[in-house]
């Protein structure tokens, strides 16, 4: 599994980053985690807000930092 966090560095994409994370933890799942920093690859993903997140690359949120239930919810499904 690959979790992509999208996101130019700003604190509610480090939130996002720390949230996938932790949701991992909890789970005891592993995966790729990559922070996708540039623009143009940001806008590749369709995204117009971020912080966003995508798994496998099929964007699950954007616009909002979501929280860990949030995200095992997301990976669990």
């Amino acid at each position: 599994m690959k979790i992509d966090v999208l996101g130019t560095g700003c604190p509610k994409c480090a939130a996002t980053e720390k949230n996938v994370r932790e949701a991992l933890a909890q789970l005891g799942s592993h995966a790729e985690v990559h922070k996708v920093t540039k623009i143009n690859e940001i806008m590749e993903y369709d995204v117009m807000l971020t912080p966003a997140v995508a798994i496998d690359g099929d964007v699950k949120v954007s616009g909002k930092v979501p929280t860990v239930e949030e995200i095992k919810a997301f990976l669990n499904s």
